[in-house]
Formats: structure tokens, C-alpha cells, sequence
């Protein structure tokens, strides 16, 4: 099962998606695991703030919120990622757009096959994922 993606309220519009799609499913092989109802919304900052206050209770912005629905191998999920703060994102660490949009996406991906980054070495090891699997987008 190929994962979706959305937009909702931005013209942005991702091009390549089915090699997108293809590479997150490769990722998930990877690990081992297999794709369920994976979804990926692309929005505004607005929005992914208001997300991430009412389900989370954090009144601040951030690229990428992953709410995480597997069962057992299969991997299922939301990801929601703020267009706006993808592209300061790219800015401020000089990379492409295209680049730092895969990695967020890797990112909730990463975060649904149970990956954290809520301390030091959590946030090395699902950075050095990151790093090895657009390496195989690339």
C-alpha cells in the first residue's frame, strides 16, 4: 500500500510524489516492517500550531507532528508538516527545499516505527537514519 499525501490551504505541491511514495515504503521494508494507512498533510503554520496545541498541548511551531496508529509490523499513521516552516527550515540550514521536505517526512516516518528524539542520543540515532536513508534517495 502506497502512503497519500494532502495539501490543505497552501499551493504548494510536491513533485515526484510515486518515488516519494515508493522510498517511504522502502524505508519501512528496511526496518523490517510493512506499510498500513500512512498519510501525509502538507499545511500552513497556522494550522500545524493549532494541531500541535490542541493534540499536544505545545503553543509553539514546528515542521513535523507524527501521530502514530501501527499495529504489531504494520505501520500506520498521520504526518502533518508545516509547508512555511520546512521552507525557513531550508533557509536557515542552506538546504534544498526538496531535501529538507524528505527528511521531515523520513522524520514521522522514523517516529511511527518508534524512533525518538526526546533526548541527546535518541535525536543522534534518528538523525543518522535520516542521513542514511535519503542518502538512498538521493
Amino acid at each position: 500500500m502506497l502512503p497519500k499525501i494532502y495539501y490543505k490551504n497552501v499551493k504548494f505541491r510536491l513533485g515526484k510524489t510515486k518515488d516519494i511514495k515508493n522510498w517511504i515504503v522502502q524505508v519501512i521494508r528496511s526496518e523490517g516492517r510493512r506499510t498500513g494507512d500512512l498519510n501525509f498533510f502538507f499545511m500552513t503554520d497556522t494550522e500545524q500550531r493549532e494541531i500541535n496545541r490542541e493534540f499536544l498541548g505545545h503553543d509553539y511551531y514546528t515542521d513535523v507532528i507524527a501521530f502514530n496508529y501501527s499495529r504489531g509490523g504494520t505501520i500506520s499513521g498521520e504526518i502533518y508538516m508545516s509547508i512555511d516552516t520546512i521552507r525557513t527550515n531550508s533557509q536557515i540550514y542552506g538546504t534544498r527545499l526538496r531535501e529538507e521536505i524528505l527528511r521531515v517526512m523520513l522524520h514521522g516516518t522514523l517516529h511511527l516505527l518508534g524512533y525518538e528524539d526526546k533526548n541527546e542520543a535518541g535525536k543522534r540515532q534518528i538523525r543518522r537514519k535520516e542521513d542514511y536513508y535519503l542518502g538512498k534517495m538521493k
